[in-house]
């Protein structure tokens, strides 16, 4: 994708099978920011990139626990970020290179990470969502 897409998503079947779809453009090395209000489906944006990985065990919001990793190929990890002031101290440049990295609550970061990263904005909009999806280099 070389253009910034916009998607109508009516229920979470849907976003499921939209993260299904998106998740053949990452690979390892990419950092995908994640951004909406509570509630909004970033997580479960996420199943569906994960689903189409081949990961098939629960996945959960990593709000308490902040990262969590995923085993698949190519490896993931998920970041929680929300209840951080800055993500300074998580540990998170341990991932970048060598993981699929996506990042809820991406405010958090700083500007050298997220200038070179796609964004996914999820927006309420009746009767669903509208995700825009927008490659790092029309940031």
């Amino acid at each position: 994708m070389t253009e910034k897409r916009t998607f109508a998503v009516a229920d979470e079947a849907a976003m499921i099978q939209l993260g299904r779809e998106l998740a053949d453009l990452w690979k390892a090395g990419d950092c995908i920011l994640l951004s909406g209000e509570l509630g909004a489906g970033k997580t479960t944006l996420v199943r569906g990139i994960l689903a189409e990985l081949g990961w098939t065990k629960a996945v959960r919001s990593p709000t308490f626990t902040i990262l969590q990793t995923y085993e698949t190929e190519p490896p993931v990890l998920h970041a929680d970020l929300y209840r951080l002031e800055s993500a300074d101290d998580t540990g998170l440049e341990e991932y970048w290179h060598d993981h699929l990295c996506l990042i809820e609550w991406p405010d958090r970061l700083d500007e050298r990470v997220t200038s070179h990263a796609w964004r996914v904005e999820i927006a309420f909009e009746e009767p669903g969502r509208v995700v825009t999806v927008t490659p790092p280099a029309l940031d």
